[in-house]
């Protein structure tokens, strides 16, 4: 067997990840376990949008299958055609969703919980985004699971719509058919009109929940979340959270006529 550790970079605080073999090895954490354990109810259920546990190896790294295929984020992200790929991976979130509503975690689950959810209905992921959507084939997946918590399944659906619409304030990313692509994404995910109201009203307050999220571990010096920052990303959550909140009819016009 080959052991040759081959470094994996990519997101913003990915760290000591590497690949070996056809695993990827990650540091643990104290929420390794409960992790683990979402990740192989979600393969028994028949999902398979997300890496298989293997366990820890000898420097205490939690081993997962490597999952191979292309990170969608930046270069094949402009590619997603919204009427095909973006309804994909909305298919793809509520496919998760579904499995997961039966997980019951260990009673001594403990999670690495960054930004509390405004409710605790699921464990939801807490960072579907491009950067961790693999597009494999024949199967797309979402990697980084590490701050997997208790949310709800709107608080998931309110994060990859701010990545995959994007609801971006920078003029590189936000779109003209922002209001056609958030619709795609919601019809093909299946929610009906009162999720789609509760929606409308969650997705600022999520985009800015990340700016508090990014001041307060500034504010506290903790690491990477300072550098992030100080590079920028706390304004720019806070620019996209006044975007959204600006064109909340254009949202009410998409989502609701």
């Amino acid at each position: 067997m080959d052991h040759t550790e081959i470094p994996l970079r990519g997101g913003n605080v990915s760290t000591g990840v590497v690949q070996v073999g056809r695993t990827v090895r990650r540091p643990a954490g104290p929420w390794t376990p409960a992790v683990h354990a979402l990740l192989a109810h979600l393969h028994t259920a028949g999902f398979t949008g997300a890496p298989k546990p293997l366990g820890v190896d000898e420097q205490n790294r939690e081993v997962l299958t490597f999952i191979p295929g292309r990170v969608a984020w930046p270069d094949h992200f402009a590619l997603l055609d919204p009427d095909v790929h973006l309804a994909r991976v909305a298919r793809l979130v509520r496919d998760f969703h579904d499995a997961v509503a039966g997980f019951v975690p260990p009673p001594d689950a403990q999670w690495q919980v960054l930004v509390p959810a405004d409710g605790s209905d699921i464990i939801a992921h807490h960072d579907l985004a491009p950067w961790n959507l693999i597009l494999g084939d024949p199967h797309w997946a979402f990697i980084d699971w590490d701050v997997a918590a208790p949310g709800t399944r709107l608080w998931d659906v309110a994060y990859a719509l701010h990545g995959f619409v994007p609801l971006s304030a920078d003029a590189r990313w936000s779109r003209v058919d922002a209001g056609h692509r958030l619709r795609v994404f919601v019809d093909a995910y299946g929610l009906d009109e009162t999720q789609r109201r509760d929606l409308i009203t969650l997705l600022a307050p999520r985009a800015q929940a990340m700016h508090t999220f990014l001041g307060a571990q500034a504010a506290a010096g903790k690491q990477p979340w300072a550098r992030l920052w100080h590079e920028g990303h706390g304004r720019v959550w806070e620019a996209d959270a006044a975007y959204i909140g600006r064109r909340r009819q254009d949202w009410e016009r998409a989502l609701l006529d």
